[in-house]
């Protein structure tokens, strides 16, 4: 049996029954390295050779976490959230409330879009954002799924598609970079003619999800979303510096990431940001413990997980039977294109469902698929999209990837909203399926 699909079903099947993340991830990774021979010490060895790469997210998000704190302290987000409750209570359950409602899901989709490109912070914004809305969607009974998928959907189809920002990284560095390196010319590829069919899958899935499957109202507990123990001071002064200090962390991410540099980006934003609120005294000294601890517990879940993937990731190489899984893949189609399209995006979706990051997946699969798509008969267009739709496959819709764990730590600060249930299959119901489907008939079309 390969130990690749083995660990990856079992992770998820511990996850869907209410398994924490970070133990489910652990468990399969012991799952696939005891299938895979690589005993007991061995399997830890590489779990944990895995750790340490995850180490620096962690520290990121929990000081983004406690930036986030820093925010809500200032009392600007609440500016924000009390003008649209004040807004939603005039209004009557017609047409107006539902126009908030998608002018709502509209600003949150531009903001998850622009995460990506225009102001690359990637999931920074949500805990900054999100919370404070939180009352407005109970007002407006709004199915917080739809927020979920809605974030997600901006999240990945940006970078699966305009190349720009992280969208760069993902479509020009590792997409056509890992393929050229395995020997195909992309030097007259289109990476969005390649992955726009691909991307159109995903906005019909998103579609589904408002129109059709959450489209009906959710009753949730009326308590204000609190993100902090003490209330916000709301002042000119504070907002402003609130301002400044969110200006100070997006900029300097920009600036880092204009200019090339590999540090973290959101280490260095985060720790700036926090120093404006200090320095200028908006946040007291004694008040930054709250916030980091705050902070910390609302981003706790994200670094361990992520932490955990990155063992996993490492699991699922040294095992080696990634490549063993493309192999019996290409073995069962026998020569169909058709059925080696299919193949080919079904393992992608499973190694990034285990993984977590389609940034992981690629370097992992290209290898292998470009020789295999040649030996097909793929055309080099025909390649890029059945490689860049495999890797963004699972990002959407897997427990252990920041597009899912993103939107859930906004989402679930008053705790009615579960990570598996409201994030993660919602997410991989209406976005990998369509996905799944998109990238087969570009596969065949292209």
């Amino acid at each position: 049996m390969n130990a690749v699909l083995i660990a990856v079903v079992a992770m998820l099947l511990l996850a869907l029954m209410r398994v924490h993340v970070v133990i489910a991830l652990f468990m399969g990774a012991l799952i696939g390295g005891f299938t895979a021979g690589l005993g007991l010490d061995g399997t830890m060895l590489a779990f944990q050779d895995g750790l340490g790469a995850g180490a620096k997210i962690a520290l990121s998000y929990a000081l983004l976490g406690a930036f986030a704190m820093a925010v809500a302290q200032s009392g600007l987000p609440n500016l924000l959230a009390s003008w649209l409750v004040s807004r939603t209570a005039k209004r009557s359950p017609g047409g107006s409330t539902a126009m908030i409602k998608y002018s709502l899901l509209g600003g949150i989709l531009l903001m998850a879009i622009f995460s990506q490109n225009l102001i690359p912070v990637h999931i920074a914004f949500i805990p900054i954002l999100i919370p404070p809305l939180l009352p407005v969607f109970n007002r407006l009974q709004l199915d917080r799924r739809i927020v979920a998928s809605t974030i997600t959907f901006g999240l990945v189809t940006t970078y699966m598609f305009i190349p720009l920002g992280f969208g760069s990284v993902f479509l020009n560095d590792i997409l056509l970079g890992n393929i050229e390196s395995a020997g195909l010319d992309t030097s007259n590829i289109n990476v969005m003619h390649a992955m726009a069919i691909p991307a159109a899958g995903m906005l019909v899935g998103l579609l589904i999800a408002i129109g059709f499957s959450y489209r009906k109202p959710r009753i949730y507990c009326s308590g204000e979303a609190s993100t902090s123990t003490s209330k916000p001071q709301v002042s000119t002064k504070n907002t402003i510096v609130a301002i400044v200090a969110v200006l100070v962390t997006f900029g300097t991410q920009l600036t880092l990431n204009s200019l090339g540099y590999k540090a973290d980006a959101l280490l260095l934003g985060s720790l700036l940001g926090l120093s404006v609120f200090l320095f200028t005294g908006t946040l007291k000294l004694r008040q930054a413990d709250e916030a980091f601890t705050n902070g910390m517990k609302m981003m706790a879940i994200i670094g361990f997980t992520m932490i955990s993937a990155q063992g996993f990731a490492s699991v699922m190489n040294a095992t080696g039977h990634v490549e063993s899984l493309v192999e019996s893949a290409s073995t069962l189609v026998a020569g169909n294109k058709g059925l080696a399209a299919v193949a080919m995006l079904i393992v992608g979706l499973i190694v990034t469902l285990g993984i977590g990051s389609s940034f992981s997946t690629l370097p992992i699969i290209t290898t292998i698929y470009v020789p295999l798509c040649a030996s097909l008969g793929f055309s080099p267009l025909a390649t890029v999209a059945i490689i860049g739709t495999s890797g963004a496959l699972g990002d959407a819709g897997s427990p252990a990837s920041d597009s899912t764990l993103g939107p859930t730590s906004g989402l679930n600060v008053d705790g009615q909203h579960d990570h598996i249930r409201d994030s993660v299959i919602p997410t991989f119901l209406h976005f990998n399926i369509p996905l799944l489907v998109a990238g087969w008939i570009a596969a065949m079309v292209l």
